[in-house]
């Protein structure tokens, strides 16, 4: 299949379900009413509640559910064949991701700005919200340690991305300034801030830094990891919101859009044939398509992240009940197209030509059997982004940009979003841990400046539990599921709210039964692997989230048969 013409077709679905799906939940299920106030304005403090343009807003949005993992889920996934990966990318999001993140978005608007897992409390009982942020705070504990070592590593690999991406903290700053100090309008100074961050992308292919000159690899990992966790998570996360995390984001929007941009154009112009197998389910070592792929494929289709952002960040931002069907099922929708541009990439992209250190070249299905050739060929972090960037540069020089600048361009998108998810898993946590003391009565984490030190130091012992930065490891192969199960258990929240309410609840309940089955289908497979491979700590977790799991099912299904009497 010709790769220009599935990525127009997908394009325009997804216009459609914006136009149609969307607003006919936003008019029918959620009852969005626009004159109700919200948190933003209600409690504003100019640190965390701020009533923000809603073009910025889903630029901080947007950036903040995406990261790496629209990229990183496809990438992988796609060693099955492009069909299952574009099917469950296509339909996942019209009627699971984006109903998820936009249900998610629209409760907590209506609940003073509470995460998701604090409304438990509400809907289903006290004891659920326990269960939930617990399972939450785990969740973020392990993405706070990974993403600083993702962002650490990408630094090494990347050494013309680290004065582009620590420059545009300083640009950001200054974007807030101008924008709520001096009230200018927020579209030229925008664009001001894209440009000056796209010339010192240039200076960053010039002046490239390389702290591995001075250190040897795993000390210079270290000290990427601390400065990574302190000047940028704890920064960012204690800082008015205002300040840098909400402009950075917005600037990093302009910078997805542009890379998503020049990605399009190469598409028109190279519309390269698609080289990867339609269906591939046979590869060496790799785990079963079902249910893996809707595991390992999550932010592109759902992921249970994007309930923490909309119900974390977004809900204390928005300004109108209006705005929510724009930022969040707008946003998984243009999450899903980047999603669709990196399979394009991918089993079409590296079919122009794929270059291996050793100076071989690979062009057409070679190339992509080459690089997917088994399970544990195409799953390390290199490889997972190596494809992405491959692809993307051989589209880019097809209209005229230099490889190096192509490189460069993609090097930072990728750096940024990786460190703009790191930004606002780590403000979200602060939240789940206040929450969470509020809960269980622990007053001295109730105050957020201590929350925030202790969802970074958390993180870093985590990250440094073996000395090399990379303990939280160990934990990452469950990740993924637990991710998967908290989208699942989200739903779950949002179908007791609408029963609450007496709403339609078929358009939640599906995909939250569906998802639920899927990731618990997942944990009692890893389960049963961690058990063979006498992995006994990963055995351990795993059996406890499952039972956790089972236990808000449980609870879940008492309160919706007493609502019924």
């Amino acid at each position: 299949m010709n790769s220009l013409m599935l990525i127009l077709l997908m394009i325009l679905g997804y216009l459609i379900a914006y136009n149609t799906y969307g607003k006919f939940l936003a008019k029918r299920i959620f009852k969005i009413d626009s004159q109700r106030i919200c948190p933003s304005v209600e409690f504003r403090d100019n640190h965390d509640f701020v009533p923000t343009n809603k073009h910025i807003l889903f630029g901080h949005h947007f950036t903040s559910i995406a990261g790496l993992g629209p990229i990183v889920g496809p990438a992988i996934g796609i060693i099955w064949g492009w069909l299952p990966a574009v099917l469950w990318i296509f339909f996942g999001s019209i009627f699971m991701g984006a109903v998820h993140d936009f249900g998610s978005l629209v409760i907590s608007l209506r609940s003073e700005g509470r995460s998701i897992g604090d409304i438990a409390a509400d809907v289903i009982s006290k004891r659920v919200r326990i269960l939930f942020l617990l399972i939450i705070f785990f969740e973020l504990l392990v993405l706070i340690a990974i993403f600083s070592l993702i962002v650490a590593l990408l630094f090494i690999d990347f050494p013309i991305a680290v004065i582009p991406v620590w420059s545009q903290a300083v640009i950001a700053i200054c974007l807030g300034y101008l924008i709520y100090k001096k009230n200018f309008s927020y579209i030229l100074p925008s664009i001001l801030a894209v440009i000056i961050m796209y010339i010192t992308i240039i200076i960053g292919c010039y002046f490239p830094i390389s702290l591995d000159r001075f250190f040897d690899y795993n000390t210079a990992l270290i000290i990427w990891i601390v400065l990574v966790l302190i000047l940028n998570a704890w920064l960012a996360s204690s800082l008015p919101v205002h300040v840098l995390l909400q402009p950075r984001d917005y600037i990093n929007s302009h910078q997805l859009i542009i890379a998503m941009g020049l990605l399009a154009i190469g598409v028109i112009i190279s519309h390269p044939c698609i080289v990867a197998p339609v269906f591939n389910l046979n590869v060496k070592d790799a785990p079963p398509i079902l249910p893996f792929i809707f595991v390992i494929i999550a932010c592109g289709a759902i992921s249970g992240f994007h309930s923490l952002v909309s119900s974390g960040t977004s809900s204390k931002q928005c300004d109108s009940e209006g705005s929510a069907l724009f930022i969040g099922y707008g946003s998984m929708l243009m999450e899903s197209v980047l999603s669709a541009l990196v399979v394009v990439s991918v089993a079409a992209g590296i079919g122009l030509g794929l270059k291996e250190s050793d100076g071989s070249i690979f062009f057409g299905k070679q190339a992509f059997f080459h690089h997917y050739y088994s399970w544990t060929a195409a799953n390390g972090l290199s490889d997972k982004i190596g494809t992405f960037i491959q692809g993307s540069a051989n589209m880019m020089e097809s209209i005229g940009i230099p490889p190096f600048i192509a490189l460069a361009i993609m090097a930072v998108f990728i750096v940024s979003f990786a460190a703009t998810t790191l930004d606002s898993a780590t403000r979200i946590q602060r939240y789940v841990i206040v929450e969470l003391s509020n809960a269980l009565n622990i007053k001295f984490l109730q105050e957020k400046n201590r929350a925030t030190a202790f969802a970074v130091l958390s993180a870093a012992a985590l990250a440094f539990c073996n000395g090399s930065g990379k303990g939280a490891m160990k934990l990452w192969p469950l990740f993924g599921s637990v991710n998967q199960l908290l989208a699942g258990l989200a739903l779950l929240v949002i179908t007791i709210y609408l029963v609450k309410r007496k709403s339609n609840i078929i358009y939640i309940t599906m995909p939250m039964i569906f998802m639920i089955i899927m990731t618990g289908w997942s944990i009692i497979m890893k389960i049963s692997f961690s058990f063979k491979n006498q992995n006994w700590l990963l055995l351990g977790i795993g059996i406890s989230v499952f039972l956790l799991q089972l236990w808000m099912i449980i609870e879940s299904i008492i309160v919706l048969i007493l609502q019924k009497k």
